[in-house]
């Protein structure tokens, strides 16, 4: 079955909508062009707060949008729900899994990203990493059900075990997620149970590494290890996870004798890789992928010998090349990819016109972290300085850079209501959980043998 686009303007297609795929689109709003936008998902994902969904602070339709209704405006994108299983570089045709076959004159892939286990795929059903809302949701899950199973649980070592929740990888998402889960344990939970005291469940969070948030300067990373310890999170430094299965992991430190933590409820934040989508495009085009399985592209995020296929986002393995400076590494981060499409739109139409098209420059607006209530970093790169601030007015900051990015979902002062409550009154109303019976009969009692 092929998909016939009725106008003979040039066709671009755009596999995936997340931050770089969603710029893109809007991007090419006034061009005279066909936009085909395909994901396999019906939404776009507002990813750096999915740790919110994922702790019952936010309900899923605050942070995601349906794709159509993005695009209700824009006559020239039509948005299809779809997976990608092959692109034919030399027919210029995507292939959908379900036999649809679509043409395009310029193809523009931003696919995303996944967990990388580093080779040990076998870990995650016992530690899911979290990248889409089924990811939330199931985190979610396993968290309220950890409390409901230790209430029900007499034996003082197993209960201890299912209120033992670990994070690996102690990244943003990781330090957000360790924070959160202390906020639940200690001040959201506590008078809703009567077998057990929610403000007892052990946090920890490991990492492999030296310190907490690396990208960050060290001076915030240290602030960011006294806000987590001040939460009563449990921070391991310079410990690997070498084994995990369903009634915990084993650690082994850099120095000393490894030990096992025994949870049933383990969060993986510790690696990332590029969608699939990045290696089966480098076997059909010879471009070359490293090893997180990102494509190698062009300084116009183009491919080598292919300028009518463009990467962007977590899937491309991007340089910037600012004047006057030597070229470096992209960053996978939101900010990055917006910036991507948007150059990407806009050397598609330098292509069409038969002009040349110009060189990625990424600006670097900085990085930014919370931790938990009140509690923040943020390192701040702008016209009028670098401004480094942690704590309360760094929180602040955090809050209100992430409502207002939150651009075409639903009402911002609702979500900002919605939010602040959680935070001021640590009450979390999103703690619905479906499919309890079959994970009660499936989960195995942590510290079992």
């Amino acid at each position: 079955m092929t998909h016939v686009t009725p106008s003979r303007k040039p066709r671009i297609v755009i596999i995936g909508c997340g931050f770089g795929g969603l710029e893109a689109a809007k991007a090419l709003r006034h061009a005279a062009v066909e936009v085909t936008l395909v994901d396999k998902t019906n939404h776009h994902l507002f990813q750096p707060l999915l740790y919110q969904v994922a702790t019952a602070g936010l309900s899923a339709p605050a942070i995601a949008a349906p794709v159509r209704h993005l695009f209700r405006t824009q006559p020239n994108v039509t948005t299809l729900l779809g997976e990608v299983s092959d692109v034919d570089v030399s027919a210029r045709m995507v292939r959908l899994k379900d036999g649809d076959v679509l043409a395009y004159e310029h193809l523009i892939l931003a696919a995303g990203a996944t967990h990388s286990y580093f080779g040990r795929d076998d870990w995650a059903p016992f530690a899911p990493g979290l990248k889409t809302l089924d990811d939330a949701f199931d985190i979610r899950r396993r968290i309220l059900l950890a409390f409901e199973a230790a209430e029900k649980e007499a034996d003082p070592t197993r209960r201890a075990a299912w209120l033992t929740f670990v994070v690996i990888g102690a990244g943003p998402t990781g330090v957000e997620m360790a924070g959160t889960l202390a906020e639940i344990a200690r001040h959201t939970l506590p008078g809703e149970f009567r077998r057990i005291d929610p403000a007892s469940a052990k946090i920890v969070l490991l990492e492999g590494g030296p310190r907490v948030l690396q990208a960050m300067p060290n001076d915030l990373s240290q602030r960011a290890l006294e806000q987590l310890r001040d939460l009563g999170v449990e921070v391991r430094l310079n410990e690997r996870v070498v084994a995990i299965d369903a009634s915990g992991l084993d650690v082994q430190p850099s120095e000393g004798a490894g030990y096992r933590i025994d949870t049933a409820c383990v969060t993986w934040a510790a690696g990332v890789a590029a969608s699939p989508l990045g290696r089966l495009l480098a076997d059909s085009t010879g471009a070359q992928a490293d090893r997180a399985g990102r494509v190698v592209v062009e300084p116009d995020l183009s491919l080598a010998g292919h300028p009518n296929i463009s990467v962007v986002g977590d899937l491309a393995a991007a340089q910037s090349y600012a004047p006057g400076h030597p070229p470096r590494a992209v960053p996978g981060v939101s900010p990055a990819a917006k910036q991507m499409g948007r150059l990407v739109a806009a050397n598609v139409l330098r292509r069409i016109a038969g002009q040349p098209t110009v060189a990625f420059v990424y600006r670097d607006y900085g990085n930014l972290a919370t931790i938990g209530r009140h509690s923040a970093v943020v390192d701040l790169v702008s016209p009028a300085g670098h401004f480094k601030f942690a704590g309360y007015l760094a929180w602040l900051f955090w809050l209100f850079a992430h409502v207002y990015f939150l651009i075409g979902f639903r009402n911002r002062l609702v979500v900002l209501m919605d939010w602040a409550w959680a935070y001021w009154s640590f009450a979390r109303y999103a703690r619905v959980v479906t499919g309890i019976e079959p994970q009660a009969r499936s989960q195995r009692r942590p510290g079992s043998s």
